[in-house]
C-alpha cells in the first residue's frame, strides 16, 4: 500500500495535535526535518537491552516500524515473519540496511526482558532490529501517527490493526502494508528505493 499526500497531511495533523520536538532540540536543528516527517514526535523509548533512547536518534537510514506486544499469539508473530520477510526480498546487504523497529502496545508487561526473550524466540537480529517499550501515552501518540488502530481487552489482549510501515532516513512514510500473509511487492519496491537513495549520496 502505497502512502499518499492524502496520509501525510494526516501524520501532520497529528503531529500538531501531539506536539513535536523537546524543549532540548535545538530549533535550527528541528528545522531541518520535514513537516511530516515522524521524528517530529518527542517519543521517548526503551530497547530490549534497557537502553534508552529518543525516536528521531533513528534519523540517517531508513526503518521498517511496527507496533506488536510479547504475549501476542496470532497476529504479532505474522507481523514480525513480514518484516522477515521483506528482509529477504531485498537481499543479504539491502535487508540488512534496513533498521526494524517494533514498538509494543504493552508496555506494563513488555519489560526490557520480555522483549529481548520475544526477539530471541523469533530468532530477529539485534544487530538491526530495536524491540522497545514507551509509556502508555507514547503508545497512543505513536500508534496515531502510524494510523495503527488498537485497543485493550479486558483478558489483557489487544485488537489491533497489522500495519508496517516505512520510513525514509528524514521520518518520512513511503509505503504502509496491512499485509501479513504473503509478501507485499510494494512494500519491497519502496524499501529498495528508498535504500538507493541513501546508497546514492556521495
Amino acid at each position: 500500500m502505497r502512502f499518499d499526500h492524502k496520509c501525510a497531511r494526516v501524520v501532520a495533523l497529528a503531529l500538531a495535535l501531539f506536539g513535536t520536538a523537546a524543549v532540548a532540540n535545538p530549533p535550527a536543528q528541528r528545522a531541518k526535518l520535514p513537516g511530516d516527517s515522524i521524528y517530529q514526535l518527542d517519543l521517548h523509548l526503551v530497547d530490549q537491552g534497557g537502553k534508552a533512547f529518543e525516536l528521531r536518534s533513528l534519523r540517517g537510514e531508513p526503518v521498517l516500524i511496527a507496533m506488536f506486544y510479547t504475549s501476542c499469539k496470532f497476529a504479532c508473530p505474522l507481523i514480525i515473519e513480514q518484516v522477515k520477510r521483506t528482509e529477504r526480498a531485498l537481499g543479504a546487504t539491502d535487508g540488512k540496511g534496513l533498521h526494524v523497529l517494533l514498538v509494543s502496545f504493552d508496555p506494563a508487561r513488555d519489560t526490557p526482558a520480555a522483549l529481548m526473550a520475544a526477539g530471541e524466540e523469533h530468532h530477529v537480529d539485534f544487530s538491526h532490529w530495536t524491540l522497545a517499550r514507551t509509556e502508555p501515552a507514547g503508545v497512543r501518540k505513536f500508534a496515531a501517527i502510524l494510523g495503527v488502530q488498537y485497543r485493550a481487552m479486558l483478558n489483557g489482549d489487544f485488537s489491533h490493526s497489522s500495519i508496517v510501515t516505512l520510513v525514509d532516513r528524514d521520518g518520512r512514510i513511503a509505503a504502509r502494508s496491512d499485509h501479513i500473509d504473503n509478501p507485499d511487492a510494494e512494500l519491497v519496491a519502496a524499501a529498495a528505493r528508498v535504500l538507493h537513495e541513501v546508497h546514492a549520496e556521495p
